[in-house]
């Protein structure tokens, strides 16, 4: 045996010899305490593995299907949340919680309560029965607090019984709506399409170019509400344009004033600032949603 062929089965045999080391050494990782309690108080299995713990939170209860083909939950149903030390003794959780459209906005309220931010909500499929959501979610702290702060939240999926509190009551005849009044709790104008009233607002404190051009207002840097409906029993729906620092903030204003988020996504790329965008639904009296509205936009632009 020649003795360039003898260096390269030893050099085949030490790296087996060195993957095998480091599976061994992934998989025997001792959990430290404080990780072991954050499993007994969310009450959830986990393991450590290169200094994170993960906690897997499958949507067992769910009977998926996409396009009318029924799929198990490790096909992209699992959701979960991560653990890992940070700087200065403080951990870091990083999550992507699986809820369907009737627990999203109790769970985002829960979360919002106890200090989790919410990052994202999105769809990652298209026809899939019941319609389901990914709410990702960041926080920092201290193992346990963080354990504590999520709990509430954990314990509310899977409570929702789907279709019952999301089943429309008829519009009522009444009032129709009183434009100058929103436009006056809003402070800005809006413009009537039929039935449709529409305010819409820049970002003027912001400058955001792509390729030099300005992207203002008209190129779809803008915040908007849309009512429909009675005084008594209207409709809000719109888009909230927001900096990174302003979306947690937002969250808080909608939720307490009962307004649903629907989706939170980026619109654009390449543009510096970055902009989130915020989707939001909203049904009751119009001084109501128009008041939700306003404490939205309020959180706009504050340094």
């Amino acid at each position: 045996m020649s003795e360039r062929r003898i260096a390269t089965q030893i050099r085949m045999l030490l790296s087996a010899m060195f993957i095998v080391a480091f599976t061994h050494f992934s998989a025997a990782q001792e959990m430290p305490s404080d990780y072991q309690q954050v499993l007994k108080i969310v009450g959830k299995q986990g393991d450590y593995k290169v200094n994170v713990l993960k906690v897997n939170i499958p949507r067992n209860d769910l009977k998926m299907k996409i396009a009318g083909y029924a799929v198990p939950t490790p096909f992209g149903f699992g959701g979960w949340f991560a653990m890992e030390k940070g700087d200065g003794g403080e951990d870091v959780v990083m999550g992507d919680l699986v809820l369907t459209q009737s627990e999203v906005n109790e769970v985002m309220s829960r979360l919002l309560e106890h200090g989790i931010e919410v990052t994202a909500l999105h769809n990652h499929f298209f026809w899939d029965e019941p319609r389901v959501f990914f709410m990702h979610i960041h926080g920092h702290g201290k193992a346990v607090d963080l354990a504590n702060q999520l709990k509430p939240a954990l314990d509310s999926i899977g409570l929702a019984k789907e279709g019952e509190e999301n089943a429309a009551p008829k519009p009522k005849p009444g009032i129709r709506l009183d434009t100058e009044r929103i436009a006056k709790i809003v402070g800005h104008a809006g413009e009537q399409n039929g039935p449709v009233y529409k305010i819409t607002l820049g970002r003027d404190d912001l400058t955001v170019k792509d390729m030099g051009a300005t992207i203002n207002a008209r190129m779809g840097l803008n915040t908007w509400a849309a009512f429909v409906g009675t005084n008594d029993d209207a409709a809000v729906a719109g888009d909230i344009a927001m900096l990174e620092n302003e979306v947690n903030p937002v969250l808080k204003a909608l939720r307490s004033n009962g307004l649903d988020v629907v989706a939170i996504h980026h619109h654009m790329i390449n543009t510096q600032p970055m902009i989130i965008f915020l989707h939001y639904w909203g049904r009751g009296p119009v001084d109501k949603l128009a008041t939700g509205f306003k404490a939205a936009v309020d959180q706009l632009g504050k340094k």
